[in-house]
């Protein structure tokens, strides 16, 4: 049945009313009506939606109970990439920020925005037209995961805008969960014998990434908003306390905390002023964040390593607490690593109860001089894994037993070996060892490395005690009715893995060098190395003839490894790491075998033997009038070469706007800088020349 004139009137008004009463409630703590006024009119809206479908609208307030379970979380492209902080630990650090700050502006004095920092779940908000379209993690800043209907499902979070608003708005801020409503969830899930949350920080992550939004809703969830990011249509204001403003009258809650401050004496009385007040708030927080008020002075001030240079974090002190080291467990990480990691009597620290801390390697337990039994001072700081500080001596029993290292690995039993100079100690038995391999195969389908959605730390684990992977080249010779077998697999969710798999064949060099796993070889060394190399083969060949190098007599650091070390930020140590990588003939078969199952990447082009920029070596940074990619296929054609990294090697940095760190470098070492346009100029210059 249709709505008539009147439901549909009706509603409108409805959804109006209820959006209000939400406004004064969760965002201006000032409720206008009753609970029971207020479920009366939600139950009316219900009831009308229910009986004419077609009044349902996303932005409804009933939409907040909850939907469908979702069977994965979708990735989702952040238009800005959403930034880490900064830390900076003691006032001369902090200082040294403002410092930094006022000479890069050349000014005597700046102002900032000062406000607590959550101990909760970043997220990004994206809304068309003043309507809530989709919600997403933080992630890895690039790239986060879609939750929107688990977002919607918070109360605080408006799903529809008040006032005007820009075509296109993201809007960024914490997700967290309030202390009163943590305990009460503690105290529900104890009383029935469940597992209760470990901190509201994890608690509320939890929360936000559960299937089913229904449960989502179950949840004590708030939100504050602390940022607007991509806009379209949109002119910002001067300021950031003035874009704080204009968030707060679209309808979004605002901390009441936040303040202007005047340089670094200013950040220090608020640092002060709110420690004061930690213990008093009706939430967690883990320090202050300080963010330069000026906009057009963040643009001219740029980032670097994914951290802007006109913002920072300021931490509290960790917080320490005093307890019985009860026994020493090893475990063994992807590389063969066998970590210490003690054994507590359960301690209340940094907002969590911890009963395991690591001791990093057996140098470090000789350094402190810890024993099994000994009293010991555990630290912890924010999502830091817990640490053994030190041992409170003058409480050390008679009883106390030493560590030590074992002969056998304990999840495989092969020799563990140490190398001299070394303070770590490994396990031998490489992907023979379960630990070794259940870490090499989740680096190897990792979102960085092969990406390899649904093959999750769960599904490997199966799959190994199965015996059914011992490599990574075995994950491409599972098949749908093996996967469809396993606990908690069905066929659909089996034919997704294996379409992921078939989809992760086609790769890049970079990515593929580093799903390898090579020792110390991380994410911006493998690109570095593939675009040195060009070719998986030209990079074996460089290992093989640097092996012998590699402990020639008499030779100094910097003349061994000399082929792989052409390869900015390839140092002596992360060389050798290559060269017996590539040494070992077993590593060798995996590459066979991996190729075999249809590994491919697109071949580079062959490097041009002539051009105005043969021989030159170029760094890109900043913005560009083209895709970075398009820049760096540019100089490679007219004969160049670029690499990652500003050296005494590099001939041009090629920056666009808001370069950073780069720039800085480069302007230090006396290198040439380009822009575009002068980069052009350059090639036609030099061809003139040689043409004459």
């Amino acid at each position: 049945m249709s709505a008539s004139d009147t439901a549909t009137k009706r509603a409108a008004e409805l959804r109006r009313e209820l959006n209000e009463h939400n406004h004064q409630y969760y965002v201006l703590d000032q409720p206008s009506i009753s609970d029971a006024a207020y479920d009366a009119l939600f139950q009316e809206l219900q009831a009308l939606e229910v009986a004419h479908s077609e009044l349902l609208t996303p932005d409804s307030p009933t939409q907040r109970v909850g939907g469908v379970a979702r069977p994965e979380f979708k990735p989702v492209k952040h238009r800005l990439p959403m930034q880490s902080l900064r830390k900076e630990n003691d006032e001369a650090e902090l200082r040294d920020f403002d410092r930094r700050v006022c000479e890069a502006l050349l000014r005597s004095a700046v102002d900032y925005v000062a406000e607590p920092k959550l101990d909760g779940l970043a997220v990004s908000l994206i809304y068309e037209n003043g309507v809530l379209v989709r919600g997403a993690t933080r992630g890895d800043g690039e790239t986060g995961e879609d939750i929107t209907e688990n977002l919607k499902t918070i109360r605080h979070i408006p799903l529809i805008l008040r006032g005007a608003t820009p075509p296109l708005l993201e809007v960024r801020g914490e997700v967290y969960l309030p202390l009163a409503g943590f305990k009460r969830w503690v105290d529900d899930v104890t009383a029935r014998g469940e597992k209760a949350p470990v901190n509201p920080r994890n608690a509320a992550a939890g929360s936000l990434r559960q299937l089913d939004s229904k449960i989502t809703a179950q949840r004590p969830l708030a939100f504050y908003a602390y940022a607007v990011g991509y806009t379209e249509g949109w002119a910002a204001p001067r300021l950031h306390s003035e874009v704080l403003a204009q968030i707060k009258a679209w309808g979004f809650p605002v901390s009441e905390l936040i303040e202007v401050v005047q340089g670094a004496d200013g950040c220090l009385r608020y640092f002060e002023a709110i420690g004061a007040k930690r213990a008093g708030l009706p939430f967690d927080i883990d320090g202050v964040v300080f963010k330069l008020n000026d906009l057009a002075g963040r643009e001219e001030l740029g980032s670097v390593s994914r951290e802007p240079r006109w913002a920072c974090a300021y931490k509290f002190a960790a917080e320490e607490a005093e307890t019985v080291l009860e026994n020493i467990e090893f475990q063994v990480g992807r590389t063969g690593a066998i970590t210490p990691v003690a054994r507590l009597k359960p301690v209340f620290v940094g907002g969590a109860n911890v009963s395991n801390a690591t001791l990093h390697n057996m140098g470090e337990v000789a350094r402190k001089g810890v024993m099994i039994g000994d009293t010991v001072i555990v630290r912890r700081a924010g999502d830091v894994i817990p640490e053994v500080k030190e041992v409170v001596l003058a409480k050390r029993r008679e009883n106390v037993r030493a560590i030590a290292l074992p002969a056998g690995c304990p999840v495989c039993g092969s020799p563990i070996e140490q190398e001299e100079g070394e303070a770590v100690a490994r396990c031998s038995g490489g992907l023979t060892c379960r630990a070794q391999l259940h870490g090499a195969l989740q680096h190897y389908v990792s979102r960085r490395a092969l990406d390899i959605e649904g093959l999750g730390e769960k599904l490997l684990a199966q799959l190994i005690d199965q015996s059914l992977l011992q490599s990574p080249a075995d994950i491409y010779a599972l098949r749908v009715d093996t996967l469809a077998g396993l606990e908690r697999m069905g066929e659909k969710s089996a034919q997704n893995v294996i379409d992921a798999i078939e989809a992760s064949k086609a790769t890049t060099l970079g990515r593929f060098i580093y799903a390898l796993g090579i020792r110390d070889v991380g994410e911006a060394t493998a690109v570095g190395l593939a675009t040195h190399f060009r070719t998986l083969e030209a990079l074996e060949q460089a290992a093989k003839d640097d092996a012998p190098t590699a402990d020639a007599e008499g030779l100094k650091d910097k003349e061994r490894f000399p082929k792989l070390r052409e390869v900015p930020d390839v140092g002596v140590e992360v060389a050798r790491q290559i060269s017996r990588w590539f040494a070992q003939s077993k590593h060798h078969d995996l590459l066979a075998q991996l190729r075999a199952a249809g590994i491919h990447w697109p071949e580079a082009a062959a490097r041009p033997s002539e051009g105005p920029l043969l021989g030159k070596t170029f760094v890109i940074t900043g913005t560009l009038p083209v895709s970075r990619d398009q820049a760096s296929d540019f100089i490679e054609a007219q004969g160049g070469k670029v690499t990652g990294s500003v050296s005494a090697k590099t001939d041009f940095l090629l920056a666009g706007e808001a370069a950073g760190s780069k720039r800085a470098k480069a302007e230090k070492l006396g290198i040439a800088i380009l822009d575009w346009d002068a980069l052009h100029t350059l090639c036609g210059t030099i061809k003139a020349q040689v043409d004459k």
